[in-house]
């Protein structure tokens, strides 16, 4: 089974998005583990590793996206689980995407993305084809 953390890093408090993504996610047969508001990065990341997760899913609306984005995928290398999939969304400028490409992030999803597609998108990335293998 496909298991995602979905966080909401920083003192952005406005879920509402992030739980529409987490539970068509728990719908299509993903497991998710929702770290809830006002976490850090290093709170999601400890989590990830923890529930041994396929990817983390970030919703940021304050604006600080270049740096929680790139802080994550950096403390993943650090406890060396570079092998799970940092996405994200939110309130992103579209000149702000390849910047987080840039730094490690695997895709970006901006207002009026249909779940439809989000959850799609985790499908085939994580697809068991491609999924990593743990011992």
């Amino acid at each position: 089974m496909i298991r995602v953390v979905i966080g909401k890093p920083g003192l952005d408090g406005h879920d509402r998005g992030a739980k529409v993504v987490a539970r068509a996610l728990r719908d299509a047969g993903v497991e998710v583990v929702y770290t809830g508001l006002h976490v850090t990065a290093e709170q999601i990341v400890r989590t990830a590793v923890q529930e041994d997760a396929d990817g983390i899913g970030l919703s940021v609306l304050s604006g600080a996206h270049l740096v929680l984005f790139p802080r994550v995928v950096e403390l993943l290398a650090r406890e060396g689980a570079s092998d799970v999939v940092v996405f994200g969304g939110g309130i992103i400028p579209e000149e702000d995407i390849p910047v987080l490409r840039a730094a490690g992030v695997a895709e970006v999803f901006t207002p009026g993305t249909p779940v439809d597609a989000i959850v799609d998108w985790v499908r085939a990335t994580f697809s068991e084809d491609r999924r990593r293998v743990t011992a």
